[in-house]
């Protein structure tokens, strides 16, 4: 089987917060799969945000993108002129991403090498989120600033861009454990979308000065924040429902761990929000601490 080998390890500590120490508590190959997973959806974000580039370039390196996404074969000598041409053109100043983009080639070819549905498990749910983010780009101004004027609006895109990420989840996990997880199979697809969906809102409100600054407005100006406040809190508390089924199903330890971490994190991280503001986040040291709980 393969295995989340150091380079990805390294892009992932250099591209994430929380999954850069939650996707290690994973068993493999579940954790090669779902590191390659994030990875990919990273690329996709970058060039969405890409904040150096008008919307029109936006949308045809994400449409490249989804080309070689939703080839069955994808042609990895493209995946290295696109790479090479993204990089050249540095949408973005963050070194860590940068570097993601060159390894554009190496992530294909490392998807390539898990076990077939694991491939496509990984391919379908990325391009469906690269289409989606093309959409939200295409709603933008020239300049390529994104804002987001109602509350349904705002859940479609956390849809997007984690929700999408919980349903990749479950297909892994159920992949890798279908007789185990059976039992909680349906409460595991009914919470799945609101699991990433709360994570994404709690970091949409703890971003949104920095977003705002870069031309992204997620927070619609027409909505009360205790409404948004009050849909984290529900998404919440079905992300910790999903948690609950997996660890009441017997689900491999590190299924229940990587699920754990995020969940603890964002229900810690928003009442600070709601009290501090944005930018408020758990000190180190409180996550480490988690994490090694969490761990024991």
């Amino acid at each position: 089987m393969p295995t989340a080998d150091q380079r990805l390890l390294d892009l992932l500590a250099r591209t994430s917060r929380t999954f850069a120490l939650a996707i290690p508590l994973l068993p493999e190959p579940a954790r090669t799969t779902v590191c390659l997973a994030y990875l990919m959806f990273r690329v996709a974000d970058t060039l969405e945000d890409a904040e150096s580039w008008p919307r029109e370039e936006r949308l045809q390196a994400l449409d490249d993108f989804a080309a070689l996404v939703g080839a069955r074969n994808p042609d990895l000598a493209q995946a290295a002129r696109l790479s090479a041409a993204w990089v050249l053109r540095a949408p973005t100043a963050h070194l860590g991403y940068l570097d993601l983009l060159r390894a554009v080639p190496e992530l294909f070819a490392a998807v390539g090498r898990l076990d077939l549905p694991l491939q496509r498990i990984v391919m379908d749910h990325v391009l469906r989120t690269a289409q989606g983010m093309r959409a939200t780009v295409e709603r933008g101004d020239a300049r390529g600033r994104v804002r987001i004027g109602s509350l349904a609006e705002l859940r479609a895109y956390c849809y997007v861009v984690a929700g999408i990420v919980g349903e990749l989840l479950t297909a892994v996990f159920l992949h890798e454990a279908p007789q185990v997880l059976e039992k909680v199979a349906e409460t595991l697809r009914l919470h799945q979308a609101a699991f990433g969906e709360g994570l994404q809102l709690v970091n949409i409100l703890k971003d949104s000065a920095e977003d705002e600054g870069s031309g992204r407005v997620y927070l619609p100006d027409g909505v009360p924040r205790e409404e948004i406040f009050a849909l984290a809190r529900n998404d919440l508390l079905r992300a910790q429902l999903y948690v609950d089924a997996l660890a009441s199903s017997g689900a491999p330890q590190g299924f229940v761990a990587f699920t754990s971490l995020p969940t603890q994190l964002a229900a810690a991280t928003l009442p600070r929000l709601e009290r501090d503001g944005a930018g408020a986040k758990v000190p180190r040291g409180e996550v480490l601490e988690m994490l090694a709980r969490i761990q024991r």
